[in-house]
């Protein structure tokens, strides 16, 4: 998660093709209109947090990586 490597079984578990991490992801939210603005007008920049996990496996013999991001829990679940 964010380049640094993450073990099953300590950091995430996983329950069929689900990954379940065990920390929080964090995604930005959408820009406010004053942020944005201040953004367009080279006043601030944004350092939110944006989580995103590399999953590395194999596909038919080849090494293949798929960047995922946070998905928020379905009601119910």
């Amino acid at each position: 998660m964010n380049g640094v490597a993450q073990q099953r079984g300590v950091d995430y578990d996983q329950l069929g093709r689900t990954l379940v991490f065990r920390n929080e992801l964090a995604e930005e939210g959408k820009l406010g209109f004053w942020r944005w603005l201040s953004l367009f007008l080279g006043v601030a920049g944004t350092y939110r947090k944006n989580d995103t996990v590399d999953v590395v496996y194999t596909l038919n013999g080849r090494r293949t990586v798929a960047t995922l991001r946070a998905e928020r829990p379905t009601e119910g679940v």
